[in-house]
This record gives structure tokens, C-alpha cells and sequence, in this order.
């Protein structure tokens, strides 16, 4: 995939999914600003990028924080001058079941998976529509396209995100910018591992392909959909699962 000369954000950047997508991007040609709670990982990360021969930027920030936000993309925009490509990444999960759920797992998994969507998107709606031009790609979860037990907060949540992506996409579309969001599985990610025994083999039995999908594997659905080799899909919701969902 050709992006070079590109500039992304990639959020969620310095491990998991996030980085896999954050060092796919500067493999295909894009520099790369990195955001993520956790500064020595983003900063592990963006160095590599830099070995690439890209350059890189990295942010130690929660994605919730709508101000942050701001100055995030206003910093990126002075460091490298635009932005071509937004990817939210970042997420968390706080799981119980509804009846034990407290208000402070309810909002950290709503600020951080869904308002965090919403708030790098509003920094960067307004220099899409001046350039006329720009990819958004959010991260959302086959859960939020199904709901799941003891994740009713990060379920909605990610269904929240579809429901932005879809009308990000209608709301942005005369100004030549694609938005669309990937779903993906059970990934072989540190979150995964840490599950209990039993309910990570439940979800593996639902894989048709019978074993976990890997980080690259989302980064190469999400470097597509940064090219212009997708500039006729938007709006769409990709589910990357080895058939878990049907």
C-alpha cells in the first residue's frame, strides 16, 4: 500500500492492535503520531518507526480528555504540517455482569471507547474539510455488533462507535473523506490473554478458522483502509474474526 509522505494518528498506539497498526502504517510510507497512555510504550514504538526512516511523534495522553484531543492534533499539525489519517484505536475493558456493575466501569469504558472516537474525530473534522481530504478508521468489536455477557458497558460502547462511524461518513463524505470502522475477534492481544481459561476457549470454539486472529492481521484491513485503494467504501463496518460472529 502506497502512503507515502502520509500523516496518521493512530491512538491506543504503544501495544496490542494499536502498535501493529501504528507500525504497518510506517511500513506502507506514513509517518506516524502516537497516542497512548503509557509513554515508554509509545515511545518504544515511535523509535521503531524512526528506524524505518519515518518520522514519528509520540503523546502521552488520555484519549477521553477532550482538550488533550485538541492539542494533540494541533501539535501534529505543527510538527508535520496535516493530517491524512485518523485511526482510533484505543480501548479498554472494564467487564462485570449489569448487576454488579459500578458507574465508574460504566464511564471509564464509554469515555475511553467511545468519546475518545468522538473527540479525535471533532480535532480533525475541521482540516479534513479544509483539505478536502481524509481516512477514518475506528476500531469497534464484533461485541458491539452482538453484545456479549459481563460487557455491557464496552458492548454499547462499541456499538456506539458504529453508530458514529455511519454518520461520520454521511456527514463527511462531500468533503472526500472515507470513514469506516473494523470489527474485529478474539486477537492474540496481552487484554486476551489475560481472560479467564474457560471464556477464552468459549470464544475459540466460535472461530470457524479455529484459532485467534493476530495484531498485523487487523493492520493490514486497517492500512487498506488508510489507501486510496479504498476511496470507494465508506461507512462500512469490516469484521475481522475468522468467521467468530456468524
Amino acid at each position: 500500500m502506497d502512503l507515502d509522505g502520509k500523516i496518521a494518528i493512530v491512538t491506543g498506539a504503544g501495544s496490542g492492535i494499536g502498535s501493529a497498526i501504528a507500525l504497518d502504517l510506517a511500513r506502507n510510507g506514513a509517518h506516524v503520531a502516537i497516542v497512548d497512555l503509557k509513554a515508554e510504550a509509545a515511545n518504544a514504538i515511535c523509535a521503531e518507526i524512526v528506524k524505518m526512516g519515518r518520522r514519528s511523534l509520540a503523546v502521552s495522553a488520555n484519549v477521553a480528555n477532550f482538550a488533550d484531543a485538541q492539542a494533540m492534533v494541533a501539535k501534529v499539525v505543527q510538527e508535520f504540517g496535516r493530517v491524512d489519517i485518523l485511526v482510533n484505536n484505543a480501548g479498554v475493558n472494564r467487564d462485570a455482569v449489569i448487576w454488579k456493575m459500578t458507574e465508574a466501569q460504566w464511564d471509564e469504558s464509554v469515555d475511553i471507547n467511545l468519546k475518545g472516537c468522538f473527540n479525535y474525530i471533532r480535532a480533525v473534522a475541521p482540516l479534513f474539510k479544509e483539505q478536502n481530504s481524509g481516512k477514518i478508521v475506528n476500531v469497534t468489536s464484533i461485541n458491539g455488533m452482538r453484545g456479549k455477557f459481563g460487557q455491557a458497558n464496552y458492548s454499547a460502547a462499541k456499538a456506539g462507535i458504529i453508530g458514529l462511524t455511519k454518520t461520520v461518513a454521511r456527514e463527511l463524505a462531500k468533503s472526500n473523506v472515507n470513514c469506516n470502522a473494523v470489527a474485529p475477534g478474539l486477537i492474540e492481544t496481552d487484554m486476551m490473554k489475560a481472560l479467564p481459561e474457560e471464556a477464552k476457549q468459549k470464544a475459540m470454539s466460535e472461530i470457524l478458522l479455529g484459532r485467534m486472529g493476530a495484531p498485523q492481521e487487523v493492520a493490514w484491513l486497517v492500512t487498506f483502509l488508510s489507501s486510496e485503494k479504498s476511496r470507494h467504501i465508506t461507512g462500512e463496518v469490516i469484521k475481522i474474526d475468522g468467521g467468530q460472529y456468524i
